[in-house]
C-alpha cells in the first residue's frame, strides 16, 4: 500500500512538473510574439539567413529571387560585405518550393519566406525577376512602400514582379506588364524604381558593361572612391526609356564593350574580361547593324524619388549591373554598399571596404532547366557565416 501512494505521488510530483515547464515555455514564446511583430534579426531560421552587425545600426532585408543572374549568390555576399565590414544587420530571404522548405529554388515564382521582417527593416534590396508571390507575403512589400522606407533595387529589378490575367491577387498591379491608366502603369520597376524591363540594349553574354559617370553625377556620394571604369560587368546593358521619370537622375552611364577573347559557355564570364577595351559601334545580335548602343549610352545606374497611392514619399536607387558575377568587380560592390549609406541618410565613406567575404566563386548567368535545384539542393542554412 505504502509503495503504491508513493507510486502515485512521484507520477503526480513528474506530471506538475512538466505542466509548470510547460507553462514556462510558452510564457516566454508568447513574450517573444508579443514583442516582435515580424521575425527577429537575430532570429536564425531554415528558410533565410542572417549576418549579425552592430546593435545599434540599421537593419536592411535583402530579398533574391531570379531565374538568371543569381540573386542567391550575389545577395548572401553583399549581405556579408555590409555586415561583417560596416556594423549593418542584414537577412537574406530566398525563394523556395513549400514541398522543399529551407531549400533555394530560384525558379519557383510564388513563394519568398522571411516577408514579414520587412515590417521591421530600415532598408529593402530587391533581387528579383516576374515573381507572383501570394498577398499574405505581397502585403509586406506595400506596407513597407507605403511606409515611404528607401529601396534599391538591383538588375531585374525593374521587372521585379509579373501577375498573369488568371492569378487571384490584390496585387496585379505591381507586374511588369500592368496597363491601367493609373500611377501604377508600367508596374513596381517604373513607379518605384523608375524603369520596367524593356530590352536587351548590349548583346546579351557576348557584350559586357563598363560604367561611366553620367554628366553631373561625379561627385555623387554613391560614386565616392569608384573611378572611371572601375564599375565593370559581364552582364549586358538593359535598354531605359529616356528621360527618367519624375526626378531621376543618372548616375552611371553604360558602356557597352565588345568581347576581345573567344566565347566560352564554360566560363562564368563567357570569355569577357574587365580588360577588354573595345567599344562597341554595334550590337552584335543585330544583323542590321543599324543601331550604335554606345549613341546614345543608356543609364546604368540612377536615384529617384517614390510614392504609390496613399503612401508616403521614399527614395530609391535602381542599377541595372549585379549579376553574380558582375559582383566579382570592386566597383560594383562599393556602388552598392555607398548606395545603403546614402539612402539610410549615413555618411558615405570615402572608400568604403568591399573585400570579399569568405570564399565567393560566382556561376555564370543563365536559365535553368527543370530539375535543377531540386538536383542541386542547396540548403540555406548553409549559407550562414
Amino acid at each position: 500500500m505504502l509503495r503504491l501512494v508513493m507510486t502515485n505521488f512521484t507520477c503526480a510530483a513528474y506530471i506538475s512538473i512538466l505542466i509548470l515547464l510547460f507553462s514556462c515555455k510558452n510564457e516566454n514564446t508568447a513574450s517573444k510574439t508579443d514583442a516582435h511583430d515580424s521575425y527577429n534579426i537575430e532570429e536564425q531560421s531554415d528558410l533565410w539567413v542572417n549576418y549579425t552587425g552592430d546593435a545599434d545600426m540599421p537593419k536592411i532585408v535583402l530579398v533574391s529571387g531570379d531565374e538568371e543572374y543569381r540573386s542567391e549568390e550575389a545577395l548572401p555576399q553583399l549581405a556579408k560585405i555590409l555586415a561583417e565590414h560596416h556594423g549593418f544587420n542584414t537577412q537574406v530571404l530566398f525563394a523556395q518550393d513549400p514541398k522543399a522548405p529551407g531549400i533555394i529554388n530560384a525558379n519557383y515564382l510564388h513563394n519568398i519566406p522571411g516577408l514579414e521582417s520587412l515590417n521591421d527593416a530600415d532598408l529593402m534590396i530587391i533581387f528579383t525577376r516576374f515573381r507572383a508571390l501570394p498577398d499574405d507575403q505581397m502585403v509586406h512589400i506595400d506596407n513597407y512602400l507605403k511606409a515611404g522606407k528607401p529601396v534599391i533595387g538591383i538588375r531585374t529589378a525593374t521587372h521585379a514582379f509579373n501577375f498573369k490575367d488568371s492569378t487571384a491577387t490584390n496585387y496585379m498591379h505591381y507586374g511588369n506588364y500592368y496597363t491601367g491608366e493609373d500611377a501604377w502603369k508600367d508596374g513596381f520597376g517604373r513607379l518605384v524604381l523608375g524603369e520596367k524591363w524593356i530590352s536587351h540594349h548590349g548583346h546579351h553574354k557576348h557584350q559586357s558593361t563598363r560604367g561611366l559617370p553620367a554628366p553631373g553625377a561625379e561627385s555623387h556620394p554613391i560614386l565616392s572612391g569608384i573611378s572611371e571604369g572601375d564599375v565593370w560587368g559581364p552582364s549586358d546593358v538593359y535598354g531605359i526609356r529616356s528621360p527618367l521619370p519624375d526626378d531621376g537622375k543618372a548616375i552611371l552611364l553604360g558602356q557597352v564593350i565588345n568581347r576581345k577573347g573567344e566565347f566560352d559557355e564554360s566560363d562564368p564570364l563567357y570569355g569577357m574580361r574587365d580588360t577588354d577595351d573595345e567599344i562597341a559601334m554595334f550590337n552584335s545580335a543585330d544583323k542590321e547593324r543599324n543601331m550604335n548602343p554606345n549613341d546614345p549610352m543608356m543609364p546604368i545606374a540612377w536615384t529617384k524619388s517614390y510614392q504609390i497611392p496613399n503612401g508616403k514619399s521614399g527614395k530609391a536607387f535602381a542599377s541595372t549591373i549585379g549579376s553574380s558575377t558582375d559582383m566579382l568587380s570592386e566597383g560594383v560592390r562599393r556602388m552598392y554598399v555607398n548606395a545603403a549609406f546614402h539612402l539610410l541618410g549615413k555618411p558615405v565613406p570615402a572608400k568604403a571596404n568591399v573585400n570579399l567575404v569568405g570564399t565567393y566563386n560566382p556561376s555564370g548567368f543563365a536559365f535553368t532547366k527543370e530539375g535543377f535545384w531540386e538536383e542541386k539542393n542547396v540548403r540555406v542554412a548553409s549559407l550562414r557565416m
